[in-house]
């Protein structure tokens, strides 16, 4: 039995991909902090769609220590896809950023990510029909105001991600990596962006995804055998596209 890992499951894209990856009869691996809301969705899977097994894993991946005991924990599992989804965001001008906070998404965007990426193509690199997805977004590709600290760690994912991806087809490794670029989206993202308790989306956002939306945008990445899935900032449309980032192959002298 073979498994999708998503984590930061329990809200926004993350529970809207388990739903999306469950209907395909995927089994799931579920983490995120909030238990209680990894369990609903648990729920709401095995309602619609009673053969899928789904685990449950409680973790606060802004922990480096967290991060490998959770993969540690994974070891039991056949894994096939692996989407790093967890992260947050922050807006403030850098000179007024809350460093705590600031500190806590550099570890969970970038380190917990790394860290998951290398150990899960460190043992499944070699196993044909292998995916791995990390969750960046359209902050990763163009800096927005007050929002730099945040987009420079979203730059990380995309150059990440679309560098491993070209690693691997130039050593003719059969998994595949690609990146998952949202712009908007309807999510609790804002919230804990801004450090607010509510945000409306309608009133507030002109053009917006639902979770739901992006989800199915990443199936279509999922499907296709392009290496970024973004949304284009003008039209607001999802496009499937080759890399972006130039990669430079190294010569020996």
């Amino acid at each position: 039995m073979k498994y999708t890992v998503i984590t930061g499951a329990s809200s926004g894209i993350g529970y809207e991909a388990a739903l999306s990856f469950a209907e395909r009869g995927k089994h799931l691996i579920i983490a995120a902090r909030r238990e209680d809301k990894l369990r609903e969705l648990k729920e709401e899977i095995q309602t619609k769609n009673p053969d899928v097994e789904v685990i449950v894993k409680t973790a606060d991946l802004s922990s480096s220590e967290n991060v490998h005991r959770f993969y540690e924990s994974l070891k039991e599992y056949q894994l096939e896809t692996f989407i790093n989804n967890a992260g947050f965001g922050n807006f403030d001008p850098i000179g007024e950023q809350n460093l705590e906070k600031i500190e806590e998404m550099l570890r969970l965007n970038i380190q917990a990510l790394t860290i998951l990426s290398t150990l899960f193509v460190r043992e499944y690199g070699q196993v044909e029909g292998t995916q791995l997805i990390n969750v960046s977004s359209g902050g990763g590709y163009a800096i927005v105001a007050e929002a730099v600290t945040y987009c420079a760690t979203k730059f990380y994912v995309s150059a990440f991600t679309e560098g491993l991806a070209q690693e691997l087809a130039s050593k003719g490794m059969p998994m595949k990596a690609k990146v998952l670029a949202p712009a908007a989206t309807e999510t609790e993202f804002a919230q804990r962006a801004f450090d607010v308790e509510e945000f409306q989306y309608g009133s507030t956002v002109p053009q917006y995804h639902t979770a739901k939306e992006m989800a199915h945008f990443m199936l279509n990445l999922y499907d296709s055998d392009k290496v970024v899935g973004i949304v284009n900032p003008e039209k607001y449309e999802f496009q499937l596209i080759d890399p972006i980032y130039p990669y430079v192959t190294r010569t020996s002298k």
